[in-house]
C-alpha cells in the first residue's frame, strides 16, 4: 500500500512538473513570436549592457536560442521524471533570463522631442525672414515691364545724288560734327555758281537804277522850268495873234483882203492851242515828287532783286553743304542701309544715330502709382548685365495710358466691357552706374524698384 501511495504521489508530481514545463514552453514560444514581429519594425536594439547591436535579428536569434535552451531544459527535466529540483531551478532561471532579454530587446524607442524642436526652429526662421522681407519691400514698387529708351535720330539726306564717300561702319561711335556720308557735289557746285552770277547781274541793274534816280532829281525840275517857259512863249504868241485878228476885223473890208482876215483867224486859234499845250506840259512837269518816287521805287525793286539773287545763292550753297552729312550729336551708328556708290533720294533713311544718354521707360500698373511721385529713388537691374547696378529717380509720369495712345485705342463704349488693369509709362532718369565703355542698347529689359517716400 505504501509503495502504491508513493508511486501515485510521484506520478502526480511528474504530471504537475510536466504541465508547468509545457506552460513555460508555450509562454516562451509566444514571447519569441512577439520579439520577431518587433524586430521587423525596429532594426536597432540595445543589448543588456546598453550598447546598440548591429542588427536586431541577431539579438532575437540569441534570445530565442537561450529561451529554447531553457525550455528544453525544463522539458527534459519533466520527461525524465527524476525529481531533480536542481534541473527545474535551472530551467526556471533560463526562462527568466530569456524574458528579461526579450523585454529589453523588444521595447521600441520613441522619436522624442528633438524633431519637434528642430521643426519649430525652422518655422521661426522662416517667419523672421518673411517679416524682414516684408518690412524691407513694403515701400517698394517694381515691374518687369520696363525697357531702356533714348534719342535715336534718323539720318537722311536733303538732296539726291550718288554716295561718293562713306565714312562710318555699323555700330561705330561718332562725335558731333564728324563726316558720315558725302554725296557727289558737282551738280550743286554748278548751281551755286549760277546763283552767284545772278547776284552780280542784279547788282549791276541796281546801280543803273540808282543812277537814273539821281538823274531824275535834276531832270524833272528842269523839265518843269522848260514847260513854264513854253507856256510863257505860247501866251505871247496868243497875244500877238489876238492883235492881228482884231486889226484885220476892225478895218474896212475894202481896205484888207479876205485872205488876211482868214490868216489872222488861224494864227489866233493856233496860238490858243499852243498855250493850252504849254499849260499841260507845265502840269506834267510839276509832278516832280511823283516822278522822283517812281525812280526811287525802281531803285528799291532792283535792290530786292539783288536780295533775291543772294537768297538763291545761299540756297545753292546750302544744297551744296547738304551733300555732306555730319553727326548732329555724339552717338552710335545703327541700322545702316547705305553703301558706297548708292543713289540716294532726298528723305531716304540711311541709318540711325543713337545717343548714349538713355533713360528707362517703365510701364507700371495703375494701382502702383498711388504713392509714386517725381523724385523717388529707383534701383535698376539690367537683365543683360546682372553685375551692373544702376540708380536713378522718377522723372515724370505720362499723362495717359499706353492703350490710350496706341494705333487702335479701346472703344469701351461699345459691346461688353471687361475691366483690365491699365499700365502707365513712367520715365526714370539714370543718375549713376552707367559705364561709358559698356553702353546699354535701346529696348533691353530692366527691372526698376522704386522706393516710395
Amino acid at each position: 500500500m505504501v509503495s502504491q501511495d508513493n508511486r501515485a504521489s510521484q506520478d502526480a508530481d511528474n504530471s504537475g512538473a510536466a504541465g508547468v514545463a509545457n506552460e513555460r514552453h508555450l509562454h516562451v514560444h509566444v514571447h519569441v513570436h512577439d520579439n520577431e514581429n518587433d524586430g521587423e519594425r525596429d532594426s536597432g536594439l540595445v543589448d543588456a549592457n546598453g550598447h546598440r547591436n548591429g542588427t536586431g535579428k541577431d539579438d532575437r536569434d540569441g534570445g530565442d536560442e537561450k529561451n529554447k535552451s531553457g525550455g528544453d531544459g525544463e522539458q527534459k527535466g519533466g520527461h525524465e521524471n527524476d525529481g531533480n529540483d536542481g534541473n527545474d531551478d535551472q530551467g526556471e532561471k533560463g526562462d527568466e533570463d530569456g524574458k528579461g532579454k526579450d523585454g529589453k530587446d523588444g521595447k521600441r524607442k520613441g522619436p522624442g522631442k528633438k524633431p519637434l524642436i528642430i521643426l519649430g526652429i525652422v518655422v521661426l526662421l522662416i517667419a523672421i525672414v518673411a517679416i524682414v522681407f516684408w518690412f524691407s519691400t513694403r515701400n517698394q514698387e517694381s515691374t518687369d515691364d520696363a525697357f531702356t529708351d533714348g534719342n535715336a535720330a534718323t539720318i537722311a539726306p536733303k538732296v539726291s545724288g550718288y554716295v561718293t564717300k562713306l565714312a562710318v561702319n555699323d555700330n561705330q561711335r561718332v562725335k558731333q560734327g564728324d563726316l558720315l556720308v558725302e554725296i557727289d557735289p558737282r551738280d550743286y557746285i554748278a548751281r551755286r555758281d549760277e546763283a552767284a552770277a545772278q547776284v552780280g547781274l542784279a547788282r549791276s541793274q541796281l546801280h543803273q537804277a540808282e543812277v537814273q534816280y539821281d538823274l531824275a532829281k535834276v531832270q524833272y525840275p528842269a523839265q518843269l522850268s522848260q514847260a513854264r517857259a513854253q507856256e510863257t512863249s505860247a501866251q505871247a504868241s496868243l497875244t500877238n495873234a489876238n492883235s492881228a485878228y482884231a486889226r484885220q476885223h476892225g478895218v474896212d473890208p475894202r481896205a484888207t483882203s479876205q485872205q488876211s482876215i482868214d490868216q489872222s483867224t488861224a494864227q489866233q486859234r493856233s496860238a490858243r492851242a499852243d498855250v493850252a499845250n504849254a499849260q499841260a506840259q507845265v502840269k506834267v512837269a510839276a509832278q516832280i515828287p511823283l516822278q522822283l518816287r517812281r525812280a526811287a521805287a525802281d531803285v528799291e525793286a532792283r535792290r530786292q532783286q539783288v536780295e533775291q539773287a543772294k537768297a538763291q545763292l545761299a540756297q545753292a550753297e546750302l544744297n551744296l553743304s547738304y551733300t555732306q552729312l555730319r553727326a548732329p550729336y555724339d552717338g552710335y551708328v545703327t541700322r545702316r542701309n547705305v553703301q558706297l556708290g548708292s543713289l540716294v533720294q532726298a528723305g531716304t533713311s540711311l541709318f540711325s544715330l543713337v545717343s548714349p544718354m538713355i533713360w528707362v521707360t517703365a510701364n507700371f500698373k495703375e494701382s502702383q502709382l498711388t504713392k509714386m511721385r517725381p523724385g523717388d529713388k529707383v534701383a535698376i537691374e539690367v537683365d543683360a548685365y546682372p553685375d551692373l547696378n544702376l540708380s536713378g529717380h522718377v522723372d515724370s509720369v505720362q499723362q495717359g495710358t499706353g492703350s490710350r495712345f496706341s494705333a487702335f485705342p479701346a472703344e469701351n463704349a461699345t459691346g461688353n466691357y471687361v475691366k483690365i488693369v491699365q499700365r502707365v509709362p513712367v520715365k526714370i532718369v539714370i543718375d549713376h552706374g552707367l559705364d561709358p565703355n559698356r553702353p546699354l542698347p535701346l529696348g533691353i529689359s530692366v527691372t526698376p524698384k522704386v522706393t516710395l517716400q
